[in-house]
């Protein structure tokens, strides 16, 4: 028979579970096995060696990372767009190949131009390698016309459009021809593109003659062929700064109504006063 002292037997049944108490147990910070605390506070987690590791981050810290990456992210995928966005009018503009020049010779300002198959190229005289060259994707140039600083062009879907001459560094102005497509798919583009006075071009179609200025392609003045009448660009001819151009017209009598002479003010008529714009 083994005997307890009386000592020994109280120890125990006094001992019991430990608790938490006093402010530890109203708030529940104290968790050290990595449980949810009933305050919704970031909780912590024993290390192996004691140490106190932290955490996942509060609500709050992780809404302002996120945040953080939308900031960042959103402009690079906008810059991403937009350099994958196709050119406006499948405007494809390249330097294929540099031209060798005497050393100290700056480039010339008014390349020849001519058109290939599929583009527009200025090139050097000397050699015939191209300086630059301008395309639009599924469209091919039928006319191309020197200005002084500009490469005018006239494409098979009824546009003109206008080059730095120099060097082919930007496209200024695009132009739509209204219904001229078809028209263009079956005649030749002779005499469609005329340069009228300094600085204004004109373009001819059996409908009517419209009148751009050449720096920003901004319409100046549009005249209709009359009714039964059409326009013929082929059969236009210069006299001075005044261009002549033949107007066919089946129910004229005399052959001075089938002519229309216009310069870069609009058609040309006594005692005309210039327009106030």
């Amino acid at each position: 028979m083994v005997t307890v002292p009386v000592e020994a037997t109280r120890s125990a049944r006094t001992a019991g579970p430990v608790r938490a108490t006093g402010s530890a147990q109203a708030t529940g910070s104290v968790h050290t096995d990595g449980s949810a605390r009933p305050d919704g506070s970031a909780r912590t987690a024993p290390a192996g060696d004691g140490r106190t590791l932290p955490g996942p981050p509060a609500p709050a810290v992780h809404r302002r990372r996120v945040r953080a990456l939308v900031l960042v992210a959103v402009p690079l995928l906008l810059a991403v767009a937009h350099q994958a966005r196709p050119a406006p009018y499948g405007d494809r503009l390249a330097l294929p190949a540099r031209v060798e020049r005497a050393q100290g010779a700056p480039p010339p300002s008014r390349p020849p131009l001519r058109t290939t198959a599929a583009a527009v190229e200025a090139y050097d005289a000397a050699t015939g390698r191209a300086r630059w060259t301008y395309a639009r994707e599924g469209h091919r140039p039928l006319a191309v016309l020197p200005a002084r600083g500009h490469a005018l062009a006239l494409w098979d879907d009824g546009l003109v459009t206008d080059t730095t001459r120099r060097d082919g560094s930007a496209v200024r102005w695009h132009r739509a021809l209204p219904q001229a497509a078809r028209w263009l798919a079956g005649h030749k583009a002779t005499g469609v593109l005329r340069l009228l006075g300094d600085g204004m071009l004109a373009v001819i179609t059996p409908e009517r003659v419209a009148a751009y200025r050449v720096a920003d392609g901004d319409l100046r003045w549009v005249l209709p062929a009359r009714a039964g009448c059409r326009f013929a660009p082929a059969r236009a001819v210069r006299h001075g700064a005044v261009l002549l151009i033949a107007r066919p017209c089946p129910a004229e009598d005399r052959w001075t109504d089938g002519l229309v002479a216009v310069d870069d003010l609009g058609v040309v008529t006594p005692h005309r006063a210039p327009p106030g714009s």
